[in-house]
């Protein structure tokens, strides 16, 4: 008989009372709260993602902006500065990938109705073999049952109804019209874009030239050393880390999209670097990213190659890279001190995706990453920082 030892015993009595703990917090008035915070994340969206992608970006540019201060360059120069030279790259790349983005939105109705037409083929294809087996099958029978009592007590099976031609190819046309629906949707959406860009931008400048004086005032507001210390503490624990992290995978990641890119270039793939540069972008979603890389560059094989075997070998390619970059290059590089569960990264990227779309998606896990390092500076919630942070 299996005894569990004093430490096993402990473990469990730790975690039925951190359950039992839970149990008891929940009660309808947190319900509630809840679900108020969850209905204006969703309906203030468009502020939200601003003022997240704003704060972010300042975060990661702060402490650059700081030291050039030290250096006697006025804070509204160095914040100008950096900003360019975070946004030019952006920009130059921008223009490289004009001309291939422009041939792509073109060739999106084309290649569904490609698509299309092949859905048809093996369609058909499956339901003409389905209509002889079915006549293969009849005959048998037929052939089985002879002619008892002379076919006068034999049951006539009614025939299959014909398809009709209007109903058959519904889900087809559907299919045909997403590319020009897709293109239709970007071409509207571009005004808005270039707006909450621009917006962003000038908020990014005022969070740099304006944020820390702000900031000194609001810990001068606090009521004694203690509490400012601690809030100060944990600003500069959350914007190095932050900014360590952010740099970090970013820099894995244009080396993966440059990696990628090379790859298919060598192979003879065309445009192989806008698929380097999706890639690079995808690999900002954990898990899921690597799920739509391979669909992007499976699309982009078959359009050039056809349905052919040697398909497979860019997305070959791909996975092999995402593989080594997953597997040994971040783990390696960010250690143990940005450890999350994977599941809890699913959950909360799903999260994200449902309340701010793709966008919420690429900044699911810097906001994750600001949670996890403010509950660990400020010693609360330690059972959720303990959920986490569990098996990563």
């Amino acid at each position: 008989m299996n005894q569990n030892t004093p430490s096993q015993e402990t473990e469990l009595h730790s975690s039925a009372s951190t359950g039992l703990g839970y149990l008891r917090s929940i009660s309808p008035v947190n319900c509630l709260l809840g679900l108020a915070v969850l209905y204006t994340l969703y309906f203030a969206q468009s502020l939200i993602l601003l003022l997240l992608m704003s704060v972010l970006v300042a975060l990661l540019l702060s402490p650059w902006v700081s030291f050039l201060k030290r250096l006697y360059i006025p804070r509204a120069v160095s914040s100008v500065i950096l900003l360019s030279m975070l946004v030019m790259p952006f920009s130059l790349l921008s223009v490289e990938l004009a001309e291939p983005v422009q041939k792509w939105a073109k060739l999106l109705p084309k290649i569904s109705v490609h698509l299309t037409e092949k859905i048809d083929f093996y369609s058909e294809k499956f339901e003409t073999q389905q209509k002889i087996e079915g006549q293969a099958i009849k005959q048998q029978k037929q052939e089985e049952e002879g002619f008892s009592f002379f076919g006068w007590f034999k049951k006539d099976e009614p025939e299959p109804a014909e398809t009709k031609a209007e109903d058959k190819n519904v889900v087809t046309e559907q299919l045909k019209m997403t590319g020009m629906s897709a293109v239709v949707s970007l071409l509207s959406a571009a005004p808005i874009i270039i707006a909450q860009a621009l917006s962003c931008l000038i908020l990014i400048l005022f969070l740099l030239i304006f944020g820390p004086a702000l900031f000194e005032a609001f810990i001068q507001t606090l009521p004694n050393t203690q509490k400012k210390q601690q809030v100060a503490n944990l600003a500069n624990a959350i914007q190095g880390e932050l900014s360590r992290y952010i740099v970090t995978v970013s820099m894995i990641n244009v080396g993966l999209g440059m990696a990628t890119a090379a790859a298919l270039s060598i192979w003879g793939m065309q445009d192989a670097l806008l698929w380097g540069v999706l890639v690079g972008l995808l690999n900002f979603m954990p898990y899921l990213g690597a799920v739509f890389g391979v669909v992007i560059i499976t699309l982009a094989g078959v359009v050039q190659y056809g349905f052919v075997w040697a398909v497979f070998i860019p997305v070959g390619l791909y996975l092999s890279l995402n593989l080594i970059e997953s597997q040994f290059i971040t783990p390696t590089v960010l250690g143990r001190r940005m450890k999350i569960n994977p599941l809890v990264v699913m959950v909360w990227l799903l999260t994200c995706a449902w309340l701010w779309g793709v966008i919420g998606v690429l900044l699911s896990v810097p906001i994750l990453v600001c949670i996890k390092l403010a509950l660990a500076q400020l010693g609360i919630w330690k059972d959720t920082l303990r959920i986490i942070e569990a098996g990563g």
